[in-house]
């Protein structure tokens, strides 16, 4: 199945959103673009990305930097497992001396898997690869009006793929399924495939909601671990926490605080030293 590549094209390149990191071919700023949209809002991570980039503008830099100090600047973003995992693929590439710049290369990163890879040889290299994000298997999905697997979905978008486009065709799917093609409130009427797309043609229940496994969906955060751990991680960017105020920082029963601070330590998130938590150094 291949896509209307020119309608889509005229349609998007003249749209694209101006959003920072479309400023730049430069692997490391990408990857920090990447890892921070996972599971935050574009309008969330603009002064995010901003801000990190202000600390740590190369590889190099953020690999001599503290993981420590890596949290404290993701503070308010969430999900701290992929500040550890960017600290960790800074000091590799670091150590490296370059950016990989094939997708094998890419994959033997820490924390780097298919998407990220093919997300940086596009954006950053601009090599002719097919990246496939929510908002991507949401349009493939309704196009060919049946849910897809993964392999599915990737198949459909490396077929469609514009040759010496990627780039500008990758963002520009992006764009369709972020602006028009959207989860809720679709705007059929607007889109450059909607004479293609099965799905706004046949009517019917719409296949797109978790069809191809690219995203799960995010449980509760009120009341949740992520929460309990979110308030812990919070106070230690201010300093140490001591052992016997974790409950109430956490706002959890004892138990719960005690599994909490025995998993974030497991993941190598805070430290303990005796009776006395804090950042890794």
């Amino acid at each position: 199945m291949s896509l209307d590549q020119g309608a889509l094209l005229a349609w998007g390149v003249p749209r694209l959103r101006d959003l920072p990191w479309r400023h730049t071919r430069d692997p490391w700023a990408v990857l920090v673009s990447e890892v921070m949209l996972q599971q935050t809002q574009v309008p969330r991570v603009i002064p995010k990305w901003t801000a990190f980039l202000d600390a740590y503008p190369t590889a190099s830099a953020c690999a001599a930097a503290s993981l420590g100090d890596v949290l404290r600047l993701w503070q308010g973003l969430g999900y701290p497992r992929r500040a550890r995992n960017l600290h960790a693929c800074a000091i590799a590439v670091h150590d490296l001396g370059a950016f990989p710049d094939t997708l094998d290369g890419l994959l033997a990163l820490p924390g780097i898997g298919p998407y990220t890879a093919r997300a940086i040889l596009t954006f950053a290299f601009e090599r002719d690869v097919a990246v496939v994000d929510t908002n991507i298997a949401r349009v493939y999905a309704r196009v060919l009006n049946r849910r897809l697997t993964p392999k599915e979905v990737q198949d459909a978008a490396d077929a469609s793929l514009v040759s010496g486009e990627a780039w500008a065709w990758n963002q520009s799917l992006m764009d369709l399924g972020a602006v028009l093609c959207r989860p809720r409130a679709a705007r059929c009427h607007e889109c450059p495939l909607a004479d293609r797309c099965g799905w706004h043609r046949d009517g019917g229940d719409d296949p797109a909601p978790g069809s191809a496994g690219v995203s799960a969906p995010q449980g509760r955060f009120e009341l949740s671990d992520r929460q309990a751990r979110g308030r812990l991680m919070k106070a230690l960017t201010h300093g140490p926490v001591r052992l016997l105020d974790v409950a109430s920082v956490m706002e959890r029963d004892a138990l719960t605080a005690e599994r909490l601070v025995t998993d974030l330590c497991s993941e190598r998130l805070i430290s303990r030293d005796g009776d006395v938590l804090h950042l890794p150094r």
